[in-house]
């Protein structure tokens, strides 16, 4: 028998950031995402025994250990070992686990959460654990930043569990995700118009957002301005969605970038800019750098009869153009028999 988990990976749209403690126990954070067409898997086999055995394809590496053996946190797959530890009794019999993702790890889609999600899904049902969605989302987001000390914010992990388009509110631990209901044309025109480039490069998130979150405290007034701005604009870009106004969403993701870059100087790189200047240079009317920053994937909303233009561009610079759609199912888990 096998345990199959699929988390999809997100794309942001504003109020990055403000979903980073401690801005959300002092302001309350806002965030608008959607999730996509982009997975992070999971499979688990329960073995006869007591060893248990990873495999990531990400970080290429492999190990096993037995249940009744201490657990060491090295810096191998600690994510993995984390979540087993919190969620696997020493009464439990042993299992295989294989991970990947659609997206290397530092891309800006939260894939390294929407494989913690999918991870806690496979668990949840090998251990017939009666976990809530947002039971799901919170113990993902301990795991991650509270057990483990990974910097970082709380979006990624509530966009994988729950799956579609989010106006999700943050005030400290407590959260709201409120879907959006979009008509069916609106959804379809979005899709069509919004272009998603990889800039080949990953980096590391946690010294961005430690910047950002040092240059919080320390009351720097471009970096409150910019937080600022991303609430703001979370808001204005959900009512233009639901208003239809979409030339007006693409305007306001360039504003959402522009503020974005005011939070910390890490944000962007010599390269990401030209990407950015030449994308809109051929008819984007906003984009944004996905995730925390430095590299990773990047997003345009490009009039249809400009996208081509855009993306040949992008393209010319070393970029790679993907497509894809929305997705609306979040965390999914099934059971098979062996293939």
């Amino acid at each position: 028998m096998l345990i199959r988990a699929r988390a999809p990976l997100r794309i942001s749209f504003a109020g990055g950031g403000t979903d980073v403690p401690p801005f959300p126990e002092d302001e309350g954070g806002l965030v608008l995402n959607a999730t996509i067409t982009k997975y992070a898997y999971g499979t688990l086999r329960p073995r006869k025994d007591d060893q248990i055995q990873i495999k990531s394809v990400d970080f290429g590496l492999s190990l096993t250990y037995g249940l009744q053996e201490p657990v060491v946190f090295d810096g191998k797959l600690d994510l993995v070992k984390a979540a087993i530890s919190q969620l696997v009794g020493s009464q439990s019999t042993g299992f295989e686990l294989f991970l990947h993702s659609d997206a290397p790890p530092g891309s800006g889609l939260g894939s390294s959460s929407a494989v913690m999600v999918a991870l806690i899904g496979l668990l949840k049902e090998f251990r017939n654990l009666p976990l809530t969605d947002y039971e799901v989302a919170n113990l993902a987001y301990v795991i991650e930043r509270k057990d483990l000390g990974i910097k970082g914010g709380l979006q990624d992990q509530y966009a994988a569990t729950f799956g579609g388009i989010n106006f999700v509110e943050f005030f400290g631990d407590r959260v709201i995700v409120n879907p959006l209901r979009i008509s069916s044309d609106i959804l379809s025109e979005i899709e069509h118009n919004l272009l998603l480039c990889y800039t080949k490069s990953t980096r590391l998130s946690d010294r961005i957002i430690e910047d950002q979150t040092n240059r919080y405290a320390r009351r720097d007034g471009s970096t409150l301005e910019g937080l600022h701005m991303q609430k703001g604009l979370a808001l204005e870009m959900k009512n233009a969605l639901l208003q239809r106004r979409l030339s007006t969403f693409g305007e306001l993701l360039h504003q959402a970038w522009e503020y974005k870059k005011k939070m910390s100087p890490k944000i962007s790189t010599p390269y990401v800019d030209e990407l950015y200047e030449e994308a809109r240079r051929h008819g984007a009317l906003g984009g944004k750098i996905t995730g925390a920053g430095g590299g990773g994937y990047m997003l345009f909303y490009c009039p249809f009869e400009c996208k081509c233009d855009v993306a040949r561009a992008l393209t010319k610079m070393g970029a790679a153009v993907t497509e894809f759609a929305f997705e609306f199912r979040g965390l999914q888990t099934w059971r098979m028999g062996e293939v």
